[in-house]
């Protein structure tokens, strides 16, 4: 079957993928990946590019840390010897290990460019993590088994971006990812396929949370896709109503998850994953 993953370029969705893509391999498979999800919105802020500190020291450690320094340093060293079952490949280390037809970036995605650019992989099936751009009626009409979503947290009541992190700040026992079907333009609000739970661990960052609900998240996801290989229908409900959309959060939000105790990143559990990348010593 063919399969375009479309996903965004940072470090949770290409742990992701080293979860998701050993689960994949007797399927055809294309990548496409977003520069990021969405913008915070603008607040005067002491560094004065309008975006809360935290935020931005948290988009370096989940992006720009990974894919502009550590992943072009070792994809140019190679990959060497993989016999480490815990060893962690790069977007292109993995397009190399699992023979991906493409590992390209796409942010335009609904333009006539970026629909014809997603119509060449000829998907029968379109699987979204993370990915940051909405898709619209057109790339959503392309494949004849659908578009599958991984959201990083319960539907509908947390829709949107960080879920995690509102889930924490108001106080949940436990988090959760949500598969679910694609079906029009709205955010999240597609029919629930699986869902899986995570405990929330108190003393532990939003990163270290979120990198954490991608292990069993997309193991459901492969097992949906295994269910649409074998010619079956694949189980999914209507969401319930209600619910809640949310965008990045403010300065005020960051204070009183900071005040509850939380931290968004542990450096110390970020340098232990960008070890896991690294190709032995010869």
């Amino acid at each position: 079957m063919n399969i375009t993953i479309l996903a965004n370029k940072d470090i949770a969705s290409c742990l992701a993928l080293n979860y998701l893509l050993p689960r994949l391999e007797e399927h055809t498979a294309s990548l496409f990946l977003s520069g990021r999800v969405g913008v915070p919105q603008k607040q005067k802020t002491q560094d004065g590019d309008g975006t809360p500190l935290a935020l931005a020291e948290l988009r370096f450690l989940e992006q720009t840390l990974f894919t502009d320094l550590l992943f072009p340093a070792i994809d140019g060293r190679g990959d060497g010897p993989t016999a480490d079952d815990s060893r962690l490949f790069t977007f292109a280390g993995l397009g190399r290990k699992f023979g991906l037809r493409t590992v390209e970036e796409l942010n335009r995605v609904n333009d006539a460019e970026g629909l014809a650019r997603l119509a060449g992989t000829e998907p029968e099936l379109i699987l979204s993590i993370r990915y940051g751009a909405i898709l619209k009626e057109a790339a959503i009409g392309l494949p004849r088994l659908g578009v599958l979503n991984l959201h990083s947290g319960r539907l509908p009541e947390y829709r949107g971006v960080m879920a995690s992190f509102w889930a924490l700040l108001q106080g949940e026992a436990a988090l959760g990812t949500t598969l679910h079907y694609i079906t029009d333009p709205g955010i999240d609000t597609g029919p629930i396929i699986a869902t899986t739970t995570l405990p929330v661990q108190p003393g532990r960052s939003y990163l270290c949370h979120v990198l954490a609900l991608y292990e069993d998240g997309c193991r459901a996801m492969a097992e949906a896709v295994a269910t649409l290989a074998a010619g079956e229908p694949l189980p999914s409900r209507p969401q319930p109503p209600g619910g809640r959309y949310y965008s990045f959060p403010e300065e005020a939000d960051l204070t009183r998850f900071a005040a509850a105790g939380w931290r968004l990143t542990e450096p110390e559990a970020v340098a232990a994953l960008a070890r896991r990348f690294l190709p032995p010593i010869a």
